[in-house]
């Protein structure tokens, strides 16, 4: 399977050291496997820089490492109760899970107010995914210790 990871930089050697904290996921790296969700999000990061790169580093992992019993994987299909009640979780405080892997869509500006509606107690996790799907999600796969990282292999960057 092929995954994109949207910078201002070209990725060969991923790492936990740079991510921020508060995340959707909590502290990781991130990627996709809709190239264009990441050159969009390379184009963002480019334009909070103020100018440079935007640059989508590719990577490969084995199907397989999804189903590996040694590693622990939470996949949340589509914006649910538990999903949202996890990145609220990981957006307030320091990562509370101890996955290897995350994956599950991505809670982006465009939800940012659904969901902070919900945090502040104003609609209920029932209302706040009814709304949550009223919009396109995109995915992210994020990966949280180094050894998943080290399932990544390096393919490609591409300037976008």
């Amino acid at each position: 399977m092929k995954l994109y990871h949207g910078s201002t930089v070209t990725v060969k050697n991923p790492s936990l050291r740079p991510g921020r904290v508060n995340t959707d996921f909590g502290k990781g790296f991130y990627t996709t496997i809709d190239y264009e969700q990441a050159a969009r999000w390379a184009r963002i990061r480019r334009e909070r820089a103020g100018g440079g790169n935007a640059i989508v580093s590719v990577f490969e992992i084995d199907d397989a490492l999804l189903e590996r019993q040694d590693l622990r994987i939470m996949n949340y299909q589509g914006a649910t109760i538990k999903w949202l009640d996890f990145v609220v979780a990981n957006r307030r405080y320091a990562p509370l899970h101890d996955y290897d892997i995350v994956l599950g869509p991505v809670a982006n500006d465009n939800l940012y107010a659904t969901i902070s509606l919900y945090e502040n107690g104003e609609l209920s996790a029932e209302a706040a995914i009814v709304q949550l799907k009223t919009h396109v999600l995109f995915n992210q796969v994020s990966f949280h210790t180094q050894t998943a990282i080290n399932n990544l292999k390096f393919v490609e960057s591409v300037e976008v």
